[in-house]
C-alpha cells in the first residue's frame, strides 16, 4: 500500500513545511519533472525551489500555499473518484476529450503557469465528484 499524502489541518502560521512535504509527496505519485513542479509552484526562483525540496520544509508565499492547496484538492478528487491510485494518479498526464481540456490532459492546463488554472481543474473533478462545497 503506498503511503497517503496528509492534508490535516495545521495552524495558519505554520502552513510552510506540512504544504511542501504534502506537495513533493504528490509530485511523487504524478511523476513530476523538478521544471513542471517548478511550474505548478508558481515558478519561484531554482534556488529557492531547490531549498524547498532538500529541506521539505520553508516558509513559501501565500500564492505557493494556495497552489498546493489547489493541487491537493485535485489530488483528493482523483482518490475519490478513481479506487485504484495508480490510476487516479495516471489520470492528469491522459488526454481528456471534456471542453475544458481540448484533448489535451490535465497536467498540460495546470502547467500554463496560472493558479486560475489549477482552480478550474479542481472545479472539475468536485463536479465529477458532485461535490458542491
Amino acid at each position: 500500500m503506498r503511503p497517503a499524502i496528509h492534508t490535516e489541518p495545521t495552524p495558519a502560521g505554520d502552513l510552510g513545511g506540512p504544504a511542501l512535504r504534502a506537495f513533493f509527496s504528490l509530485a511523487e505519485h504524478w511523476k513530476l519533472k523538478g521544471a513542471e513542479q517548478r511550474t505548478l509552484l508558481g515558478d519561484p526562483p531554482e534556488s529557492t525551489y531547490f531549498k524547498w525540496k532538500k529541506q521539505q520544509d520553508g516558509s513559501p508565499s501565500r500564492d505557493v500555499i494556495e497552489r498546493i492547496s489547489y493541487l491537493l484538492g485535485i489530488w483528493k478528487s482523483l482518490q475519490i473518484l478513481f479506487p485504484d491510485p495508480l490510476q487516479a494518479d495516471a489520470w492528469v498526464r491522459k488526454p481528456n476529450a471534456a471542453p475544458l481540456f481540448g484533448g489535451h490532459s490535465a497536467l498540460e492546463r495546470m502547467l500554463s503557469g496560472n493558479v486560475a488554472d489549477l482552480y478550474v481543474v479542481r472545479q472539475y473533478l468536485d463536479a465529477q465528484r458532485g461535490w458542491n462545497g
